[in-house]
C-alpha cells in the first residue's frame, strides 16, 4: 500500500520502496498515457496490486502505478462463461460482480485481497488436485507495452502467448484487463478437523484423490494435522453457513486475536511456543458448514507474517515434510506459525510452479517481528534437493541461473520479454534476479 509522502510497504512489511512518483490511473488510456511518459523519460514502471508478495516483485523505484481505481467488470459473456475484469479488481470483490450471472470463479486461495493482474501473475493457487492456479482460469489478457500500444491474447489474437501472459510476473507490461474461464456458481461443504499427523501422511495420497479440495497445516511441537476437505455441490444445494457468532470466534477472536497473543508471546519467550502450539491444534479448525464457494475457500488473515512456498512433485511431499519437521526438531527452533501442505493439477503456463507436473505445496510461515533468514533458507535447501520451485511472490534465494533450469519454458518467456520489452522500462531488482538483466 502507498503511504502518506509517497513510502509504499507491501503488507508482509518485507518490502518497500518510495517511488520518484505514484500515479492512480482510472481508466486504460491512463495506463497508457502514464507508460509512454515514462518511457519517454527513461524511468522504469511498475503496476501494484493489494501488495500481497513478499518478494520485492512489485517494487517499484521509478513510476508506482497503484490500480486499485481500475476496477469493476466489463464485459460477460454467459455462453461461454467467461468474464473480463479491470485489473485492480480485488478477488474479494468479483463473487458479486459475477453472482447475477449465476457464475463463480472455479478455485480460489485462502486469501483473497489480492487484485486479479497481481494474484495470476505472481502464481497464486489455491489446493485440489483436479484443479490448476488462478492462472489457468486465464482465457485473455490485455497489457499496456513497453510502446504504451494495447496488446491483446486470447483465442483469436496471438494466442499462442496466453499461457506466457497469463502469468507473467509483471515483466511483459502492465496488465489492464483479464478474461477468466468461469463456472457455474456452486457451493462447498467443509469439513474441518484435528487428526493425528501420522495417519494423515500415511493416507495422503488417497486423501487428496478422494477430495474436490483438501489441505493440511501442521503445528510445529505438536503432532496433530489440522486437516480442511472442501466437496464441490451444486449452487442449489442446502446451504448450513456458519453462524455470525461461530464464525466471528472460529476467525477473529481464535484465528487472529488469540493468534496475535501468540505469536507475540512467543517472540518474546521462545519456550512458550510448544504448549501454545498445542492449544492452538486443539482450538482450531473443529467445524463442518457448507456455504457459497467463495466464503469457504477464503479466509480473514489479520496477523501479519513472512511466507515462503515451495511446489513440489505431488510424489514428493511426503518425504520433503518429513525433512522439514526433522529439520525443526534437531535444529531446536520454536516455531510458532503452522506449515502449510496443498496440492494442485499439472498446467501449461510457461512459468507456472506447476508447469507440466502435479503440485504439492509447501509453505513455511515466521510471524513479521521474528526474522525469517535461517528457518527460511534451511527449509529452501530441502525443497530444492526435491525439485522444487518456489512461488513468485513468495520469499526465496534463487537467480535465474537457478530457474532457468527448473522450468521447459523459461528461455521462450525470456525470449519474449526481450521482443516486448527490450529496454526493460518493466524492471525492478527481483525480476533483474529471476529473469536476468
Amino acid at each position: 500500500m502507498t503511504r502518506p509522502g509517497g513510502m509504499w510497504q507491501n503488507w508482509g512489511r518485507s518490502e518497500s520502496v518510495r517511488p520518484q512518483r505514484v500515479e492512480f490511473p482510472r481508466t486504460v488510456d491512463a495506463v497508457q498515457r502514464a507508460v509512454a511518459a515514462a518511457a519517454a523519460q527513461q524511468i522504469p514502471v511498475k503496476a501494484v496490486g493489494a501488495g500481497h508478495s513478499f518478494t520485492g516483485i512489485a517494487v517499484a523505484p521509478g513510476v508506482l502505478l497503484e490500480l486499485r481505481d481500475l476496477s469493476g467488470l466489463v464485459s460477460v459473456d454467459v455462453e461461454r462463461s467467461r468474464v473480463t475484469l479491470l485489473a485492480g479488481t480485488r478477488l474479494h470483490q468479483i463473487p458479486a460482480l459475477l453472482a447475477p450471472y449465476g457464475l463463480a470463479m472455479e478455485n480460489l486461495g485462502d486469501i483473497d485481497r489480492q487484485s486479479i493482474a497481481g494474484a495470476v501473475s505472481t502464481g497464486t493457487h489455491g489446493t485440489g488436485a483436479r484443479f490448476g492456479g488462478l492462472a489457468t482460469q486465464v482465457v485473455g489478457a490485455t497489457l499496456v507495452t513497453a510502446t504504451g500500444d494495447l496488446l491483446r491474447v486470447d483465442d483469436d489474437h496471438e494466442a499462442d502467448l496466453v499461457p506466457a501472459v497469463a502469468l507473467g510476473l509483471g515483466a511483459l507490461g502492465i496488465l489492464v484487463e483479464v478474461t477468466l474461464r468461469c463456472v457455474p456458481a456452486f457451493v462447498l461443504h467443509a469439513v474441518e478437523r484435528p487428526e493425528p499427523l501420522d495417519d494423515v501422511l500415511a493416507a495422503i495420497e488417497d486423501r487428496v484423490a478422494g477430495a474436490d479440495h483438501f489441505e493440511f497445516y501442521w503445528f510445529p511441537h505438536t503432532d496433530r494435522a489440522m486437516t480442511k476437505t472442501n466437496t464441490r455441490l451444486p449452487a442449489g444445494a442446502p446451504r448450513h453457513p456458519l453462524s455470525p457468532v461461530g464464525k466471528w470466534i472460529d476467525d477473529v477472536l481464535v484465528g487472529s486475536g488469540l493468534h496475535q497473543v501468540a505469536c507475540s508471546a512467543g517472540k518474546a519467550i521462545p519456550p512458550l511456543v510448544p504448549p501454545i502450539n498445542r492449544v492452538s491444534a486443539k482450538v482450531w479448525g473443529d467445524r463442518e458448514f457448507t456455504d457459497a464457494s467463495d466464503r469457504v475457500f477464503a479466509t480473514a488473515r489479520s496477523v501479519r507474517f513472512r511466507e515462503m512456498e515451495y511446489a513440489l512433485p505431488a510424489a514428493s511431499v511426503r518425504p520433503a515434510f518429513d525433512a522439514v519437521r526433522a529439520l525443526i526438531d534437531e535444529r531446536g527452533w520454536r516455531i510458532g506459525f503452522p506449515v502449510e501442505v496443498r496440492f494442485a493439477a499439472a498446467d501449461d503456463r510457461w512459468l507456472s510452479t506447476a508447469h507440466g507436473r502435479a503440485s504439492a505445496y509447501i509453505a513455511v510461515h515466521r510471524f513479521w517481528r521474528e526474522d525469517p533468514t535461517v528457518y527460511f533458507e534451511a527449509v529452501e535447501q530441502i525443497m530444492l534437493a526435491h525439485g522444487g520451485r518456489p512461488h513468485w511472490g513468495k520469499m526465496h534465494t534463487l537467480d535465474a541461473s537457478t530457474l532457468g533450469k527448473r522450468y521447459p519454458r523459461f528461455g521462450d518467456f525470456v525470449a519474449l520479454r526481450d521482443r516486448l520489452d527490450p529496454e526493460r522500462l518493466f524492471r525492478n531488482a527481483y525480476l533483474d534476479r529471476v529473469l536476468g538483466g
